[in-house]
């Protein structure tokens, strides 16, 4: 397992928490400098894939192969060769922005005479320099995410496993933040990246719908939402959370996702089942209007393969 044009390959990777199996099977391989998003919601078993394959957790079964080393027989090879940066990366709040950077430059063994610029060139990519004396507590989200994601690349690594490194940031951050990984990617860093954003998820080459420990389907974006069957229809309504309530009893609707004050529904046949769609939220009031067909997003395939049990077929696709 693994070859020279492969940076991370799975292998029926399973783990489990007593009763409860948290990652099921997963098979998956990563190309060399691919951006390669794992997305889906809390509790699919994204976080625990990214812990195994930092070496952190010894999976129950199956194997990994990461920058050429097992993660079964050789986690602690790993140390050098990826980056790992969790939900709750350890920066110290008492240090400033650049005694951070030094504390994980000494952790790393980064030697010292490449530190200094290393350092420097990562404040710059970071957009951190004017802020290099500032405390680490008085930092911004936006500003300690940049900030751990340039101390977990202080060493140079191969491999760069960030988990949901943009939750509850702002836009303008989460934006810059995609920035430096754009840039990463120029330098044939291969990145894999957890989100539960799923707009976010169509920034990445391939991506992976991970719900309860397995992939609903592996591919880029566009494919990805070329496999919902039926039709998406846009329908702005009064009031939508009242709307996609009274939908779920509705058989004509597959899926309903909601998108500020409009409805996506996902219907078998536009022109055969949006009548009965129509009717039902006329009758409550809801003032349906307007209905057009749109092209899913992410977020509503997902949905979609969710709620009629699909998945697995799609999951082997390159």
């Amino acid at each position: 397992m693994g070859s020279n044009g492969t940076a991370i390959e799975i292998d029926g990777l399973t783990r489990t928490f007593g009763s409860v199996t948290a990652v099921d099977h997963l098979h998956l391989a990563i190309p060399r400098g691919e951006l390669f998003g794992l997305v889906g919601p809390d509790g699919g078993g994204k976080t625990t894939t990214l812990r195994m394959l930092a070496g952190i957790l010894t999976p129950t079964e199956g194997d990994a192969v990461v920058a050429g080393h097992s993660i079964r027989k050789a986690p602690e090879a790993l140390k050098g060769k990826i980056a790992y940066m969790s939900q709750r990366f350890g920066l110290y709040g008492d240090l400033t922005v650049l005694e951070n950077l030094n504390f994980y430059a000494d952790l790393f063994e980064v030697p010292a005479k490449e530190r200094a610029a290393r350092i420097e060139r990562l404040l710059a990519f970071s957009n951190l320099t004017p802020f290099k004396d500032r405390l680490a507590d008085k930092l911004s989200g936006g500003m300690k995410q940049k900030l751990g994601l340039a101390c977990a690349l202080i060493h140079t690594p191969e491999i760069v496993l960030l988990d949901e490194p943009t939750n509850g940031v702002d836009p303008v951050s989460r934006r810059d933040f995609w920035r430096i990984l754009y840039e990463m990617l120029k330098e044939g860093v291969t990145i894999l990246v957890t989100t539960a954003y799923l707009d976010e998820a169509e920034r990445c080459k391939r991506v992976g719908l991970m719900h309860q420990g397995r992939l609903l389907a592996l591919d880029t974006p566009d494919r990805i939402k070329s496999l919902m069957a039926g039709d998406l229809v846009e329908i702005p309504v009064a009031d939508a959370w009242r709307a996609r309530r009274l939908l779920a009893g509705v058989a004509q609707a597959k899926g309903v996702t909601l998108f500020g004050h409009r409805l996506h529904v996902s219907v078998d046949d536009m022109n055969r089942d949006l009548p009965a769609v129509l009717s039902a939220l006329q009758r409550e009031g809801l003032q349906p209007r307007d209905p057009r067909r749109v092209i899913p997003s992410l977020e509503d395939v997902f949905i979609s393969m969710i709620e009629r049990g699909e998945g697995g077929d799609h999951a082997r696709a390159a």
